[in-house]
């Protein structure tokens, strides 16, 4: 009797662990394809802004747009592999992570290095841009450690990996 309901009790286990696992590949699934939107649109809007630099030939403030726009479609690509990987694998790995935040630590450096710029070319320095640029500076050392953290972080990641290979990279050594 004891058997027969262990057995019951497995097959249900069954049945519901199947029935999460393809809700589970349905969520990611529908993500992806709505990162994969969201990226195209993005890719749209950042040749659109390349253009405009083109034409207006440059410009300190339209390149870092443009770079702000290309870094941020590498950081939607990076989260899409994630999802990729995480439905192949059924494994969710944090290096994708580490490097999508090592990308937007590096946009945000951008953005204060430009804005810092445009606070120390102005004719009329003020306590409160002061304060502003020594915030900003102090911004720009906390982001600085951010990165250095996360390089490390990956650095340590693919010397501790076994196979040496990225992560989200399934193929096997026998050749695939």
């Amino acid at each position: 009797m004891a058997d027969r309901d262990d057995e019951e009790q497995g097959r249900l286990t069954r049945i519901a662990s199947g029935i999460f696992l393809h809700t589970e590949h349905a969520i990611y699934a529908a993500l992806g394809i709505l990162l994969a939107i969201t990226a195209f649109v993005a890719l749209i809007d950042a040749a659109g802004l390349t253009w405009d630099a083109l034409r207006a030939l440059g410009g300190a403030e339209k390149i870092l747009e443009v770079i702000d726009r290309l870094l941020f479609l590498l950081m939607l690509i990076e989260i899409l592999h994630t999802v990729r990987v995480s439905m192949r694998s059924g494994k969710l790995t944090c290096e994708p992570f580490l490097i999508v935040g090592l990308i937007a630590s590096i946009r945000r450096v951008l953005v204060i290095t430009l804005q810092s710029s445009e606070i120390t070319h102005a004719k009329d320095w003020s306590p409160e841009k002061q304060a502003l640029f020594n915030a900003s500076m102090i911004e720009l050392g906390v982001l600085a450690g951010l990165i250095l953290t996360m390089v490390l972080a990956i650095f340590m990641l693919h010397r501790a990996r076994d196979d040496g290979k990225p992560a989200g990279d399934e193929t096997t050594s026998g050749g695939s």
